[in-house]
């Protein structure tokens, strides 16, 4: 496992890039489709979402049948979820609230194993291909093929975010636009000049340490300026979301 997890990391290291959706319906079908789409992830959103670890594993199942990569984001930076939604499978892990550098090192120190963290091991997983032929390579290869994804959502993680870019480990820092909204008196407001004027802030400071930025787009027009600002890992609405509005256009088209 963790092969597209791989691809996904090669794509960002080489300034391309990945686009995928969160995931809140849980359901195989729709995520087969999205890997016939031609997207690079999915994001199986277990913070937010209604999905269950079970369901998730099914879910993986079915993403690495079709080439899109897998990413989990869990609900809070807790190492038992993020060592549950690593051993199913999945190529990367997205954390929520990461503030400060201490937030940063939790997440790696519970998502990577030694000598760069402490995940808890046992390759009798998915993840270790049930122990077949005894899973050699396991640990060096989960640590190099993992995509970590520690989310900036409020004021204080933007503020820190230079010392969070300190801690090795995270792959991309993804910027909450509604949480960074909320957290500066104007929640919902994503295209506010007031985050607009964060988030251009937070991908120069990335792009000048090195590091890959991720982030959300609710329509097309947020989606290419939020690339023009060069987030590589652009998260693109929501599956449920992008159903309802295709059926819309649909009824509205066909009634006019």
């Amino acid at each position: 496992m963790g092969s597209r997890g791989g691809l996904l990391k090669e794509k960002l290291q080489a300034g391309e890039t990945v686009i995928g959706p969160f995931v809140i319906v849980p359901s195989m079908t729709m995520i087969d489709t999205l890997g016939y789409a031609g997207m690079d992830f999915c994001i199986i959103d277990s913070e937010h979402g209604p999905i269950s670890m079970e369901t998730a594993a099914d879910m993986v199942i079915a993403a690495d049948g079709t080439d899109v990569a897998p990413i989990i984001r869990v609900g809070d930076n807790d190492e038992r979820l993020i060592l549950r939604a690593l051993d199913i499978g999945s190529s990367g892990v997205q954390v929520p609230q990461i503030n400060d550098p201490d937030d940063a090192r939790k997440l790696v120190n519970s998502a990577k194993y030694s000598p760069s963290g402490e995940r808890g091991l046992s390759i009798f997983t998915r993840a270790g291909d049930y122990f077949k032929d005894g899973a050699p390579g396991h640990t060096d290869r989960q640590n190099e093929e993992t995509v970590v994804i520690g989310h900036i959502e409020g004021k204080r993680g933007l503020d820190n975010l230079d010392e969070i870019m300190e801690v090795d480990g995270i792959d991309v820092y993804f910027l909450g636009p509604y949480d960074i909204s909320q957290s500066l008196g104007i929640p919902g407001d994503v295209r506010n000049p007031i985050v607009e004027e964060a988030l251009v802030e937070a991908c120069g400071k990335a792009k000048e340490a090195g590091k890959s930025v991720g982030s959300y787009a609710r329509d097309i027009d947020m989606g290419r300026w939020l690339l023009s600002n060069g987030v590589q890992y652009l998260a693109y609405n929501v599956d449920a979301t992008v159903y309802m509005e295709a059926c819309e256009r649909i009824m509205g088209e066909l009634r006019a």
